[in-house]
C-alpha cells in the first residue's frame, strides 16, 4: 500500500467492482484511453481478477473513504511492449470523471514514481497517451516526464482502431534533479532582515548518497559573516549527521541554476577527498547540463 496526502493506493478486490463499475462504464473515461465502457459490475469483477493482477497495480482511493475511484500500474517487463529491460517499465492510469480536476492523479502519478525509484529498482519509467487525451498528457506534463515522440498508426486493440500516439519517460536521475530543484524552490524567498543582512535570494539542495535532501539559502551580510546557499545546505546535512554527496543543486534570483564558487567547491572537496570528483553539480536545470566537481575543480590545492 502506498499513501499520499488524500490518497491511499492499494491492490484490487473484488468487493471493488461496483465501485469500478460506476466510473468504468462512463464513456467518457475509457475509450479516450483505449479502452471501451463496462459493461456491467460482472465485466468490471472480471477486469479485476484478470487485469488488475499485476505485480504494480493499485486501485487510487481517497482515504476518507477507501473505494476505489481510478486505477494506477507499473506495467513491469513482458506486459508492456515499451521497454524489454527489467529496470525500466510502464506508467498508465485512470480516474473517475467526477474527481476530474482536483490534483487527485499528479498526487497518484508522483507518488508511483517515488515508488518505481525509491523502492523496486527501476531507472526509467515509459508513459504514452492517444491523440486527443489532453488531461493525460498533462498530467505527464505536471510530473516532469519529457517528451519523446509521436507515433502514427498505433494500434489501440481493445477499440479495434488505429491512432495516433505520443510516448514521454522519465529516468530516475532527471526525478531527482526535479525534487532538488523543487526542494531549493521551495525555500528560496529574497528578503532583507535587517539594514545589514539580507537572505534567500539564492537557494540549494543537496542530494545525500542516503537519498535524504537538504536545503539551505544563502545569507549575506555587510561583512564577511554570510554563507552562501550551497554551504547552508551542507551544514544543514552534517548536523543531520550525513556527509556524503550525491548531487548538488542551486537556484539563483533570475531562476537560473549554477556552478558553485569556489569556497563550495572546497568545502565539497575537503568533506569528501577520495570520493567528490563525482558529485554531480547542475549547471544548467532547462537544459539539463551537469558537470561533476572533479570537472569543475580538476586540481586541488592540497
Amino acid at each position: 500500500m502506498l499513501k499520499t496526502e488524500r490518497l491511499l493506493l492499494r491492490r484490487w478486490e473484488d468487493s471493488d467492482a461496483e465501485n469500478l463499475y460506476e466510473y468504468a462504464k462512463d464513456p467518457d473515461v475509457g475509450p479516450i484511453a483505449g479502452w471501451p465502457p463496462h459493461q456491467s459490475v460482472d465485466e468490471s469483477r472480471n477486469v479485476i481478477r484478470n487485469v488488475f493482477q499485476g505485480k504494480e497495480a493499485y486501485a487510487i482511493c481517497l482515504k476518507t473513504d477507501e473505494k476505489a475511484i481510478g486505477a494506477i500500474e507499473l506495467k513491469l517487463n513482458g506486459h508492456t511492449d515499451m521497454t524489454d529491460r527489467d529496470d525500466e517499465c510502464e506508467l498508465g492510469y485512470w480516474l473517475g470523471k467526477p474527481f476530474w480536476g482536483q490534483g487527485i492523479m499528479p498526487e497518484a502519478v508522483k507518488e508511483i514514481l517515488r515508488h518505481a525509484f525509491e523502492e523496486i529498482g527501476m531507472t526509467k519509467v515509459w508513459v504514452g497517451y492517444y491523440e486527443g487525451n489532453s488531461k493525460s498528457r498533462r498530467v505527464q506534463e505536471k510530473c516532469g516526464f519529457r517528451y519523446q515522440w509521436k507515433s502514427e498508426g498505433v494500434d489501440a486493440p481493445l477499440m479495434h482502431e488505429k491512432r495516433t500516439g505520443h510516448v514521454s519517460s522519465m529516468t530516475k536521475d532527471q526525478w531527482q534533479w526535479d525534487r532538488l530543484y523543487a526542494a531549493a524552490k521551495a525555500v528560496q524567498n529574497g528578503r532583507k532582515i535587517s539594514e545589514y543582512v539580507e537572505a534567500g535570494g539564492v537557494a540549494a539542495a543537496i542530494l545525500a548518497v542516503s537519498g535524504r535532501i537538504y536545503t539551505g539559502v544563502c545569507v549575506d551580510t555587510c561583512s564577511t559573516l554570510g554563507i552562501c546557499a550551497e554551504r547552508n545546505a551542507i551544514f544543514n546535512m552534517i548536523t543531520n549527521g550525513e556527509q556524503d554527496i550525491q548531487k548538488v543543486l542551486a537556484i539563483m534570483p533570475n531562476g537560473k541554476t549554477g556552478a558553485p564558487c569556489g569556497a563550495c567547491r572546497e568545502l565539497m572537496v575537503q568533506l569528501m577527498p577520495e570520493s567528490c570528483q563525482h558529485i554531480e553539480i547542475m549547471l544548467d536545470y532547462k537544459t539539463e547540463r551537469i558537470m561533476t566537481l572533479g570537472e569543475l575543480t580538476p586540481e586541488w590545492w592540497i
